[in-house]
């Protein structure tokens, strides 16, 4: 391939986007962001790029060899950010360290991650998110569910269900159980990831007795309706675990007064790679996209890494999978902008140029083309 020809070509797990597709994310986009800010979020925007330590193990997000790291001119590592939150909690402890009412935060921006196990996935992809610090009630929880959920529907969707999790649950039987931090993240691991034979071979390994045993592999399949929460609670005895119900059925009573209880289920066995959550977790899925589409949760120590101690709850939204659910389930999209077109001559230009731009002033898109 001659050097013309490959300049043609993007690197691979990243792409164009243009004309009427264009027009549809700009428009999920919009919607989103309107739906977003009616809740009283403030639009924040951070670096595209920032300090390694930002994203270090330490804080629990991307792990090091899926970063895009560079160097600057000092010699300090730098990195393209893979995710939002580690980077508007550095913005809050930075600007916001002796504010104690709660705080709103919304983004809008993309984020890159260097996997070479994409499925046909983009290594660059757009986010939009939201952030709500300094609150650590039921309340803030329900909030941040019923936000995903709005947001959704004012793109058109119709059928996707938000599932939510507990990360105090598992972190109660571990705990009850003995089970040292590594074998935990090993365990978390593999639950997470859906591989329970690897999963049971580790406990078989660290010689984990019963029932605890049994309880940790029961976990990952407690999901459901609000009454799977009653066999979850059947299944432990220890006040974690516990406390971790109780918070779950008190978060669907306000959802209910949302009135969006239909689109939410209940999943214990759903557990992040990210290490930072330390309550509810959540996801979204829907039809046409085989990941989940929002994944969200509570983050109540992460800002202790940049000297804040705060709680804080939030949520990202891969617009790119939005826009392709909305496409599969063939909600309504904008058919791009509509354009009115002059042609002119050499004796009737400043004739045509004056009717545009008086087209232009009225908010009518307008093209002025050479006969």
């Amino acid at each position: 391939m001659d050097m013309s020809k490959k300049l043609l070509h993007t690197p691979e797990g990243v792409r164009d986007i243009y004309g009427r597709e264009y027009a549809g994310k700009l428009y999920v986009e919009q919607k989103i962001h309107d739906t977003i800010i009616s809740y009283g979020y403030e639009d924040i925007q951070t670096p595209t790029f920032e300090y390694f330590d930002v994203f270090s193990r330490e804080i629990g997000t991307t792990p090091s060899r899926e970063l895009y790291k560079f160097f600057d001119k000092e010699g300090n590592t730098l990195v393209l950010r893979s995710d939002f939150t580690p980077s508007i909690a550095r913005c809050a402890a930075k600007y916001f360290m002796e504010t104690e009412e709660p705080i709103r935060f919304c983004y809008l921006g993309n984020t890159f991650t260097n996997t070479s196990n994409l499925q046909g996935k983009l290594k660059e992809v757009t986010q939009i998110g939201a952030e709500l610090i300094n609150e650590e009630s039921v309340e803030a929880d329900a909030e941040m569910i019923s936000l995903v959920i709005e947001a959704l529907k004012s793109t058109g969707l119709k059928q996707f269900q938000v599932s939510v999790g507990q990360v105090e649950y598992f972190k109660g039987i571990c705990q009850e159980a003995g089970l040292d931090r590594e074998t935990q993240e090993q365990l978390r691991e593999y639950i997470s990831g859906k591989n329970y034979f690897a999963a049971e071979e580790l406990l078989s390994q660290k010689e984990v007795p019963e029932p605890y045993c049994s309880t940790l592999l029961k976990a990952a399949d407690l999901f459901g309706s609000i009454d799977s929460l009653k066999e979850a609670r059947q299944s432990v005895h220890n006040s974690r675990s516990r406390a971790a119900i109780d918070r779950l059925e008190a978060i669907y009573e306000v959802l209910k007064l949302y009135g969006v209880e239909e689109y939410v289920s209940f999943d214990l066995g759903m557990l992040s790679k990210y290490h930072y959550y330390t309550g509810i977790i959540f996801k979204a899925y829907t039809y046409g996209v085989g990941a989940p589409i929002v994944k969200g949760g509570r983050y109540d120590k992460l800002l202790q890494q940049f000297g804040k101690d705060a709680p804080a709850i939030g949520f990202a939204m891969v617009i790119d999978d939005v826009l392709e659910a909305v496409q599969y389930q063939k909600a309504k999209l904008p058919q791009g902008v509509k354009r009115k077109v002059l042609t002119y001559t050499a004796e009737d230009y400043a004739e045509k140029l004056q009717e545009a731009r008086e087209s232009r002033r009225q908010g009518i898109p307008t093209l002025l083309i050479r006969k």
